[in-house]
């Protein structure tokens, strides 16, 4: 006589597909992820899916909101543990290494192309809205030089952009220890940021003519 199976509860259930669902995103994308897809790895009907999420649209929906609190989280963690903009900067690198490790599918799909209603929820937007919390760190910093803090907002960006550039190169090339990674990206950073000059021109533009 054949065992019988366990029937999943809705919850469990609802979680199953939202890791096949994790896992199909990452490796292929939104849009080359069908819904017979998911419901196959997931060993369910189709109509499963679409009891529980509506489509592939909804279940997307659901892990990419997932994920922006999973990093939100881990960042805001790591922007609020320390007020010396050394040690701001290094936990803010080791925030973001911290959640790619842990949450490897989850980035890949936060990094991979959305769907044009999902853009709010994006990576860049994430990564534009942690820019916009460490400009006024940056602009202290400028104080202090007596910089003009216009550029702040500039600054700012380029910062969390480079720092969200490694974190997508190391989520593909693991050679590097993650504080090791985190150690060079500082280093450059912090230890760049003192040969700054506060009227920079560019040497192309004032050798032409």
């Amino acid at each position: 006589m054949a065992e019988k199976r366990t029937r999943m509860s809705g919850f469990a259930r609802r979680e199953q597909l939202v890791s096949v669902g994790r896992s199909l995103f990452a490796e292929k994308g939104f849009g080359a992820t069908s819904v017979e897809e998911i419901a196959s790895r997931a060993k369910v009907s189709k109509p499963v899916v679409y009891e529980h999420f509506g489509g592939k649209e909804g279940l997307y929906a659901v892990i990419v909101d997932r994920e922006v609190q999973a990093l939100i989280s881990s960042l805001q963690s790591s922007l609020e543990s320390s007020k010396r903009p050394r040690l701001i900067l290094e936990n803010a690198t080791l925030g973001l290494l911290d959640y790619i490790e842990r949450n490897t599918d989850g980035f890949r799909v936060l990094v991979r192309d959305a769907p044009s209603d999902r853009a709010a929820g994006s990576f860049s937007s994430i990564m534009g809205d942690v820019a916009t919390r460490v400009e006024h760190i940056i602009a202290e910093q400028f104080k202090r030089s007596d910089f003009d803090t216009t550029w702040s907002p500039l600054y700012a960006q380029m910062l969390v952009g480079l720092i969200a550039q490694v974190g997508q190169w190391w989520l593909d090339d693991r050679r590097m220890k993650k504080d090791e990674v985190a150690a060079h990206v500082v280093n450059l950073i912090w230890n760049g940021q003192r040969g700054l000059r506060p009227n920079p021109t560019l040497r192309v533009r004032s050798c032409a003519g």
